[in-house]
């Protein structure tokens, strides 16, 4: 009998850019493995574009994407893994996740938010590639650690 995969919910404050960016990464590099979902404590009306630019130089598409609000989740669904990669999200998401397998299962990786890069639009998109990149490793490096 085959494994259901794991649920994994990727959390950030708006829900626009770094948690979109994780969840394309995420079902890319391992998405016979989890069921990935993102949310935001209080989501943007929109993806940011420069988010979906940036990975679309990555080879993912989110155009497709919306930004999706935590209680479509919170108390609602069961997860493997609760990721957060932004500090306001971890400032006011519940400690105690309802339904979260294992409470150390709630992984903290904090991103600069690119959306507050200021500048020229190269400059801000600089802040959306580091931002980018400092996701797939931090990725990575976790799907590795999983075996």
């Amino acid at each position: 009998m085959e494994a259901k995969p794991q649920k994994v919910l990727i959390l950030c404050s708006g829900n626009s850019a770094r948690s979109q960016m994780a969840e394309g990464f995420l079902r890319q590099m391992a998405g016979e493995q989890f069921e990935v979902m993102s949310a935001g404590m209080t989501p943007a009306p929109e993806i940011n574009p420069l988010a979906v630019q940036v990975m679309q130089e990555a080879g993912i598409d989110l155009s497709g994407q919306k930004p999706k609000d935590l209680s479509l989740y919170l108390g609602k669904t069961f997860l493997h893994y609760l990721i957060i990669v932004c500090s306001k999200a971890n400032d006011t998401c519940p400690r105690i996740w309802p339904g979260l397998i294992i409470q150390e299962n709630r992984l903290y990786w904090p991103v600069d938010d690119p959306a507050e890069a200021s500048g020229t639009e190269e400059e801000q998109l600089d802040a959306f590639r580091k931002a980018r990149d400092e996701i797939r490793e931090k990725l990575e490096t976790w799907l590795a650690s999983l075996g």
